[in-house]
């Protein structure tokens, strides 16, 4: 073969590599920029046997997830008692202070502003028959922090009375209390502490404790400002109850006796409260 036809075959074969190149050159820049020669698709592949069907959302997949926020709690049922609550525990020298059978416009304004005075929360458990007439002092006991309790519409024996008479005693107080504290009461306490297992089914089914006393001043019988307070005293200690009487006849000596006892009890380190919604 010739110098020249060999020279001429090499020309041939570099000029049509030089042609590949400038083209897959092109095709590259084509495919960044979107100016290049279109290229063919590629095949589809064969369907797979999870691909044969638009997939569709399941409602599963479209509720929310709830892993990561509190657990929904059950709702806790008020146990229904035996017995009533005859003190509440505490840490330290606690005592609990409460006053039965009001509001009375003529004495309990007096209690809540000595209360006030030395900062105390008290419980007051209210008949209807006397709330209804002064929901301003139910509205202002809560205000003041004390606890609002549910004692019968008319302070009934209630050991004489059917169910149906002791869930209307129970109920239409209730509902006086629930419109001027904007609660309903968690606590109550039978009149003349006279309890059956009605009247803590009652409660409990009503969404109330029941809590009596460990320590009665008996003041409903007038016996002497200084003899209520001595009653007092002499009963103090951890986790007692005072029963006292804001209505009901003449309490002037229940408000007397008050303003001597209460800053004895806090000097004597007494811490006096209202118990905590659940009790032991």
């Amino acid at each position: 073969m010739k110098t020249d036809q060999l020279l001429t075959r090499r020309g041939a074969l570099l000029a049509g590599a030089a042609a590949v190149a400038a083209a897959g050159t092109a095709g590259v820049l084509g495919a960044v920029t979107g100016t290049g020669p279109a290229r063919p698709a590629a095949p589809a592949p064969a369907p797979g046997p999870r691909a044969r069907g638009a997939l569709r959302p399941s409602a599963y997949r479209l509720r929310p997830l709830t892993g990561y926020g509190p657990p929904a709690a059950a709702p806790v049922r008020t146990p229904v008692r035996q017995a009533p609550l005859l003190e509440m525990p505490g840490r330290g020298r606690t005592m609990v202070l409460t006053f039965d059978d009001g509001p009375d416009p003529r004495y309990t304004p007096d209690i809540l502003d000595t209360l006030a005075e030395y900062r105390v929360r008290a419980m007051f458990f209210v008949c209807g028959e006397m709330a209804v007439e002064n929901r301003e002092l139910l509205a202002r006991m809560a205000d003041d922090g004390h606890v609002v309790g549910n004692h019968t519409w008319s302070h009934p024996l209630l050991t004489r009375l059917g169910r149906r008479e002791i869930r209307a005693e129970m109920e239409r107080t209730g509902e006086v209390i629930d419109r001027a504290v904007g609660e309903p009461p968690r606590w109550f306490r039978a009149p003349y502490g006279a309890w059956n297992r009605a009247a803590f089914q009652l409660g409990a089914e009503l969404g109330m404790e029941p809590l009596a006393w460990t320590v009665d001043t008996l003041d409903w019988t007038t016996p002497g400002a200084g003899t209520i307070v001595e009653r007092v005293e002499d009963g103090a200690a951890p986790g007692v109850v005072v029963l006292s009487h804001d209505a009901g006849g003449d309490r002037s000596q229940s408000v007397r006796a008050l303003r001597s006892y209460l800053p004895s009890l806090l000097d004597s380190g007494y811490h006096l409260t209202v118990p905590g919604r659940r009790p032991a």
